[in-house]
Order: structure tokens, then C-alpha cells, then sequence
């Protein structure tokens, strides 16, 4: 029996992009098409089999330790962003401010989809959700830059909205406009996950 279990849902890819190697800020350039690789992709700056712990894991690992990189792909929502642009006072979010490399279309409520969820093309190509992203300075940086007075608001309007990081567990094309269905781990969430959490995230469950 299997234990992944597909949903009735389905998203769309409507927008991808890299941030390149060496590049010191965040942003992103779209793209059209990538390979996905068991390492990520060619050129990405959060590519790589293994990455140096950050802030993320800092309860586990020292800063700079190596560690499996589960921050392949960072993925967001059309709707949220629509969500967080307006809350910002702005007519859109540019997915390049928040070194974007996939935007989804049709998955309500994205950023708080569970852990270990897969989303997967036709051909195949498999990616595998490890945790949602926590918003932080370095996209109102970059919001900042090209929309002066608006970078301040952002990690308030992103919180609970800033999409999920992800790896690649099947290689494959990805292609703007794909379709992905998506599939969920068939298990109930954890009877003592309330009492682990932080206020802030029982909050916005």
C-alpha cells in the first residue's frame, strides 16, 4: 500500500527562475525551462547534494555545518503572493525580488502544505517539500531597491505566505506552464506537534 497518497489537487507552473552562482544579493532571473538534478540545477546559487547550515537549523548544527540540502528549490504561490503584494500596498511582487526559482498556481493555503508533500509532472519529474520558508531581510532588500519605502513591510506581509523550500527526488524537465499533481503523506499530523510549536506558528496553524 502506498504511502504517499495523490490529492485531488493540481498546480500550475507559472513562473521559474535562478539566482545565479556568485551573485552576493538574493535575486532571481526568470527562466522558461530547467533540468531538475538530484543536485538541484545547473547554475542555481542553492544547488548542490549538500549545503553549509543556516539559521534554519541552528538548534541542530553549528553555523557552516555540512549538511543534505533540503533548500533546493524555493517555491511560492501566485494567490499568496497576490495576498502579500497587497498588504504591502503594491500592484504585484516581483518573484525575482525573493530569489524565487518556481511560482504555483491552485494550491490554497501553499506555504502550509505538510512536510514531505511531492509535487510531479507527467514526465515525471518529482519534487519534494521539506519545510516552509520563513520570511527574512534579504527580499525587502531587494523590494527596497526597486520600490523605495515598500522593502519595510515585507516580512510582516510574507509571514505564513512565503512559500516552501524543497529537493529533487526525481530528475527530470520543469517547464512554465507544467502541470503538477500533488501528492501527500498519508498520515495524520502529530498529536504533541502543538505543544512543540513556537507561539507565532500555532498561531497561523
Amino acid at each position: 500500500m502506498s504511502a504517499i497518497k495523490k490529492t485531488a489537487h493540481t498546480a500550475k507552473i507559472t513562473w521559474l527562475g535562478r539566482v545565479e552562482m556568485g551573485d552576493e544579493g538574493i535575486r532571481s532571473a526568470a527562466l522558461e525551462r530547467i533540468e531538475a538534478t538530484y543536485a538541484g540545477f545547473d547554475g542555481e546559487k542553492h544547488s548542490g547534494l549538500t549545503r553549509p547550515s543556516c539559521v534554519r537549523v541552528k538548534d541542530m548544527h553549528p553555523e557552516g555545518t555540512d549538511i543534505r540540502n533540503a533548500r533546493q528549490f524555493s517555491i511560492l504561490s501566485e494567490e499568496e503572493l497576490a495576498l502579500i503584494a497587497a498588504e504591502m500596498g503594491l500592484e504585484s511582487v516581483d518573484p525575482c525580488w525573493l530569489g524565487a526559482t518556481m511560482i504555483v498556481s491552485g494550491i490554497p493555503d501553499f506555504t502550509h502544505i505538510p512536510p514531505s508533500t511531492r509535487l510531479q509532472t507527467s514526465a515525471g519529474t518529482a519534487l519534494v517539500i521539506d519545510m516552509h520558508n520563513q520570511p527574512c531581510q534579504y527580499p525587502a532588500m531587494e523590494i527596497e531597491a526597486d520600490r523605495p519605502g515598500h522593502g519595510k513591510g515585507f516580512m510582516a506581509a510574507a509571514r505564513g505566505r512565503r512559500g516552501v523550500t524543497a529537493w529533487v527526488e526525481r530528475e527530470g524537465p520543469l517547464s512554465v506552464g507544467d502541470a503538477l499533481d500533488v501528492y501527500v503523506p498519508d498520515q495524520r499530523p502529530w498529536a504533541e506537534l502543538d505543544a512543540a510549536l513556537s507561539p507565532k506558528a500555532r498561531v497561523m496553524r
